[in-house]
């Protein structure tokens, strides 16, 4: 009985899922499927992500999810790692009272064998310089802050599971830091979307908040590239400030999630006890 269970469920998710699917291929939903040519808004995007004849309407970055992200809208990105940076503070606030302390993790300190260490050593290291090169190449290539933070945020993890959670606290990498880290990326950031407001105020004239390139009706930016490299601007900054945030962020989230179960359990039991 139970087999035809099984059997009745795995046709009728087939059998619905087909139908659906032909419902929307032959226009039964509505008209949802993409236009066969690119969309106006689509289309400028893609012919002023770098464009140096056209200096007030480009971002100077050849790569268009960068330049879309932090550039033509800056703003809605800014919040978004807002968001991420207080759900963070929310996730401290839920442990909170919980002090990692490396005295308290020592039984567990043992690791992984000495052959898995070893590579886990040079792999974190390749972890890390391929995660900077995606950061520090966003805006040349596909990448961005956010991917290579994510990506360095392996490393750490990588070695709370082959060393231990005591191997790491013992190396430096505390929650506190990790928070101090993040914190600065993210002042990092708005300092980057204000800097064109900056320099426009230090020679008594406007800019706009997360300009790139000059404007019309505002003549400063930052330079498209130092000493022959192409920067993009703001966009290499954004990149690297938001590299930091995220890679200390999901570092902080990592720490707490590797507390042992009978750590957090007597934390709270004497949070408990206290009211």
């Amino acid at each position: 009985m139970k087999g035809w269970k099984h059997v009745i469920a795995i046709t009728s998710l087939v059998v619905s899922t087909s139908v659906l699917a032909l419902a929307t291929a032959i226009g039964g939903l509505g008209y949802i499927l993409p236009t066969p040519g690119v969309r106006d808004l689509a289309y400028w995007y893609l012919v002023t992500v770098l464009s140096p004849s056209n200096k007030l309407f480009t971002a100077m970055s050849p790569e268009a999810v960068t330049s879309i992200v932090w550039d033509y809208r800056g703003l809605d990105t800014l919040f978004e790692t807002s968001v991420f940076f207080l759900a963070i503070i929310g996730s401290i606030a839920l442990m909170r009272g919980i002090k990692i302390v490396p005295e308290r993790l020592r039984n567990y300190s043992s690791g992984m064998s000495p052959i898995v260490k070893t590579v886990t050593r040079i792999t974190a290291g390749m972890i890390i310089a391929v995660a900077a090169s995606i950061a520090l190449h966003g805006h040349l290539t596909p990448g961005g802050g956010f991917q290579g933070g994510a990506t360095a945020a392996v490393a750490p993890l990588l070695l709370m599971v082959v060393f231990s959670i005591y191997f790491i606290i013992k190396s430096g990498i505390t929650e506190e830091r990790m928070l101090a880290l993040r914190t600065a990326g993210l002042v990092g950031i708005v300092f980057t979307a204000f800097s064109a407001c900056i320099i426009a105020a230090s020679l008594g004239t406007q800019a706009y908040v997360f300009q790139n390139q000059p404007k019309s009706t505002a003549a400063v930016g930052l330079p498209a590239s130092i000493m022959g490299s192409l920067t993009s601007g703001t966009l290499i900054f954004f990149n690297l400030f938001e590299f930091f945030a995220v890679a200390a962020g999901f570092t902080i989230v990592f720490l707490l999630l590797s507390i042992p179960e009978n750590i957090v359990k007597q934390a709270l039991r004497g949070v408990e006890s206290e009211h």
